[in-house]
């Protein structure tokens, strides 16, 4: 799932980005706000974190802007004013939930869980063949068995199912793995795939993950 972060103070942009890629969320971030509102507009996000103190236009602005332009991704706003006034404020123009700075990440982690909520459960739940993948509680499982993931391998194995049958080049997979600190490594993709392979498959009978020569990898049930 992608989240794009506004928010002008980079300290606590680098402590959302590195809480939230361990939760195995995919960041952008904006420093202002048209930037942010030119990112929300070309993008597809699941939700946006918005700071209301912005430069050029501030978050007030923005969430006017996206909701009057028909992008109803959820909005939880960040924001050091803490009064009454301010909080319906932010409501009333189309912010889907309000937190106050300093605020505890895993009250954060608990109202974007909220937000990515949908009322179907199944819209949480990735399946192919035995292997089930629960984008709200990060669990992997094939015949029952739990997976243990890393949060890169579950960000990895999680665009894989969502674009099942396709075959997909590295240069494709590499794009999504572009917010891993370890892209510098040559092989990253070849990495990954062998290390998904060894957790998903290699105990398994049935193989999900195949290589297609000369263009690329693909999961399937086929």
């Amino acid at each position: 799932m992608k989240i794009l972060i506004i928010e002008d103070d980079e300290k606590i942009i680098n402590f959302l980005k590195k809480g939230l890629e361990e939760e195995s969320y995919t960041i952008d971030f904006s420093l202002n706000g048209d930037e942010g509102i030119y990112l929300a507009s070309v993008n597809c996000y699941d939700l946006i974190l918005l700071d209301i103190m912005l430069p050029i236009k501030n978050g007030i602005e923005v969430c006017k802007i996206l909701r009057n332009n028909s992008i109803n991704t959820p909005i939880i706003m960040l924001t050091a004013k803490d009064s009454i006034e301010d909080k319906i404020k932010g409501l009333d123009i189309g912010a889907n939930d309000y937190l106050a700075k300093p605020f505890s990440f895993s009250e954060l982690l608990a109202r974007i869980r909220v937000q990515l909520r949908p009322t179907n459960q199944s819209q949480t739940i990735l399946k192919l063949a035995d292997l089930q993948l629960d984008l709200l509680t990060k669990v992997a499982k094939r015949a029952e068995d739990i997976i243990n993931l890393t949060a890169k391998e579950f960000a990895l194995l999680e665009f894989l199912i969502k674009n099942q049958n396709k075959v997909l080049s590295e240069s494709v997979i590499s794009s999504s793995l572009s917010n891993m600190d370890d892209m510098n490594i040559s092989n990253v993709v070849n990495v990954y795939i062998y290390r998904l392979r060894n957790k998903i498959d290699k105990p398994y009978e049935k193989k999900l993950i195949k290589t297609i020569r000369g263009l690329g990898f693909k999961i399937s049930d086929d």
